[in-house]
């Protein structure tokens, strides 16, 4: 059964999109059966992987709101082993759509639950804010990754995040589990960056994830061209941040393939 997984943080601008397009790129470029989920209604996951938002005519809305199965909105990627469910602007409709539905908070739990045998990992994107399709995210996942910036003010809002999170562990989800905090946007140069990663690794210690997301050019172009940064330079920081990160997920979990880890930059 696979692992579903949400990137969350209220806060815009930490890279949550960068993260589930990369984390999910570098997971299919191992060979593990990847599906990522864009839930944030500016669909930047989708256009990330090469979809234009405005072509998509079956996506997380239509699953959410008219029932349509989950997997006949599922597209394939240029990824041998990653698949995409994606989103357009109509998913700012969904939260209002679906506000008197009974159990309105596990519809994408019922929805997304059929597919974890097809996969090993579910990675959802998740939405800047903590509304009802973020918290169906966090509902239907076994577990979160946080993204923090390195940059003055990422601790802030991080108390009221953990304590959602601990809200929903108790009324709804109590298998939910924090997965790590990954630090992003790191500046190795800045003594601003370093400050913020010594008080994050204090504060939160073995949450924080080891691998470290360093400031890199090529992670912020590749989406531009519709692929991961993988795709766009393998040799570049960024890919190789994000291929050690689903190393280290994958550790965490006990699911190493030791002849892949030897060829880290395999292609599918």
């Amino acid at each position: 059964m696979g692992k579903i997984i949400a990137i969350v943080n209220q806060k815009g601008g930490v890279g949550k999109t960068t993260t589930a397009i990369n984390l999910a790129a570098s997971l299919a470029v191992l060979e593990f059966r990847t599906l990522v989920i864009d839930g944030d209604p500016q669909a930047n996951t989708s256009s990330g992987l090469g979809f234009d938002p405005k072509d998509v005519r079956t996506g997380l809305y239509e699953v959410l709101v008219n029932e349509v199965p989950a997997k006949d909105a599922i597209l394939r990627t240029e990824y041998s082993y990653l698949d995409i469910l994606p989103s357009n602007i109509d998913l700012v409709g969904a939260e209002i759509e679906l506000i008197n539905v009974p159990n309105r908070e596990r519809i994408m739990k019922y929805a997304i639950d059929k597919l974890k045998g097809e996969y090993d990992f579910i990675i959802i994107d998740c939405s800047p804010s903590l509304g009802l399709i973020t918290t169906n995210s966090l509902v239907a996942s076994d577990s979160v990754i946080i993204p923090v910036q390195c940059e003055y003010f990422a601790l802030e809002g991080l108390g009221k995040l953990l304590n959602t999170v601990k809200i929903i562990q108790t009324n709804l989800n109590p298998e939910l589990q924090i997965e790590g905090l990954l630090l992003t946007m790191y500046d190795m140069r800045l003594r601003l960056s370093n400050q913020v990663v010594e008080e994050v690794k204090m504060h939160f210690q073995d949450l924080v994830f080891d691998t470290i997301i360093q400031r890199n050019t090529k992670l912020s172009e590749a989406p531009s061209f519709g692929i991961a940064v993988i795709t766009h330079d393998a040799e570049s920081k960024g890919a190789i941040n994000y291929l050690n990160l689903a190393k280290e997920l994958l550790q965490k979990n006990g699911l190493t393939k030791t002849s892949m880890m030897e060829s880290p930059h395999k292609m599918n």
